[in-house]
């Protein structure tokens, strides 16, 4: 993707600007202006905009080239801040992000299952604390943003609701029951999906530009990241991989059979071992052994099939492992994982790169948050990088 030299289309060239410092952390001028194809007037034009205007700021000059010093321009994290809320099967969270996607502030609470009418409540309970934990006040925040599974209604036996009360949520408007409560305009977006934008916008840049994003949690779900873009898919579905197939392995049928916190519940419960409704990956969950070995072992097998059903549809370049999980128990997973790929035979498909994820479990709120700088400060096309 080239900029434009067209002062009509100046929104473009400071989204593009904007991309490719935030994908690259640093960006001289010169750099701008050889990737974006850009006069070097016009790149002076828009960097000092964006300065004045609070997006940029500049490094110290990097001196001992040819030629005048070169100055670095970063990310101002100041420059906004916005809102995430996460409704999840087994919990709320809700974040103050600020423009690089640090987390300035956060409020958890569990609950048995959701309610329109309990998300109210913990809005209004724990938003004036929040934004005082941030040090910022209601017009601060740029916009608001909401993650919640798609069709939340469904599988409720799984985790213990009663369909009944989770019928509420179909044909359910949240964003209007919530308008009024959270600043600025309101984004919904599927949770799993959300949190695959955490990793593509606030991410330690570790997800290429064509990958797959893989997230465990009650359930698993994830994203695809296609072109330098997170992919929603027509109906905004693209990325909903619980029910990709799996072969030969014992419990079912479905990934989400096998690589979700709900199946680890179910292992725990046979080996006798009590758990809490809701797992806190800040725990140790060494107690959990071995069902928790074998469980690591069960998801890697599924995750492995998965990836490669996956990659012989799409090339994908690389896979990220998040969930809500402690970090050594998805350093596990995803060394596991790459065993189990390297074992398979992907009939001439390469394997994939597999990282890990870089938010765990705050990611979906994180990813709430991050829709907003996706749709508004990014381009939609990965430009070459610098």
């Amino acid at each position: 993707m080239k900029g434009s030299n067209q002062t009509t289309v100046r929104d473009n060239n400071e989204r593009l600007v904007l991309h490719l410092i935030r994908r690259n952390g640093v960006a001289t001028k010169a750099e701008l202006t050889r990737v974006t194809g850009l006069s070097p007037n016009a790149i002076s034009v828009i960097v000092n905009a964006l300065e004045e205007d609070g997006f940029l700021l500049r490094g110290e000059p990097m001196r001992g080239r040819t030629g005048q010093p070169s100055t670095p321009l970063r990310l101002n994290p100041d420059a906004r801040f916005h809102i995430g809320l996460k409704i999840g099967r087994r919990g709320f969270d809700m974040v103050v992000v600020d423009f690089c996607g640090s987390v300035r502030a956060r409020c958890e609470q569990d609950h048995d299952y959701p309610t329109p009418v309990r998300a109210t409540a913990f809005v209004e309970n724990n938003l004036d604390t929040l934004l005082q934990e941030a040090a910022l006040t209601l017009d601060a925040i740029a916009g608001s943003g909401i993650a919640i599974p798609s069709q939340l209604w469904h599988w409720s036996g799984d985790f213990g609701a009663l369909q009944d009360k989770m019928d509420v949520w179909r044909g359910h408007d949240i964003a209007a029951t919530l308008e009024g409560l959270l600043p600025g305009p309101i984004l919904v977006e599927n949770d799993a999906t959300a949190a695959c934008y955490a990793e593509w916008v606030f991410g330690a840049r570790r997800i290429k530009p064509d990958s797959l994003y893989f997230f465990v949690g009650t359930f698993i779900g994830g994203g695809v990241v296609l072109n330098g873009g997170v992919f929603r898919g027509c109906r905004g579905n693209a990325g909903a991989l619980g029910p990709l197939r799996i072969p030969d392995e014992p419990g079912g049928t479905r990934l989400v059979d096998h690589a979700s916190l709900t199946v680890l519940h179910q292992m725990l419960d046979h080996q006798g071992t009590p758990h809490p409704a809701r797992h806190l990956a800040d725990q140790n969950w060494n107690s959990f052994e071995p069902a928790l070995s074998h469980w690591i072992l069960r998801s890697a097998r599924s995750l492995a099939h998965a990836i490669v059903s996956a990659s012989a549809v799409i090339d994908f370049e690389g896979v990220i492992i998040d969930g809500a999980l402690p970090q050594d128990v998805r350093s596990r997973l995803a060394r596991l994982l790459e065993s189990r790929l390297s074992q398979i035979d992907l009939g001439g498909i390469p394997y994939p790169e597999v990282a890990q994820g870089s938010f765990g479990t705050v990611a979906r709120a994180v990813g709430a948050a991050a829709v907003h700088i996706n749709e508004r400060y990014m381009v939609r096309q990965e430009p070459d990088g610098i």
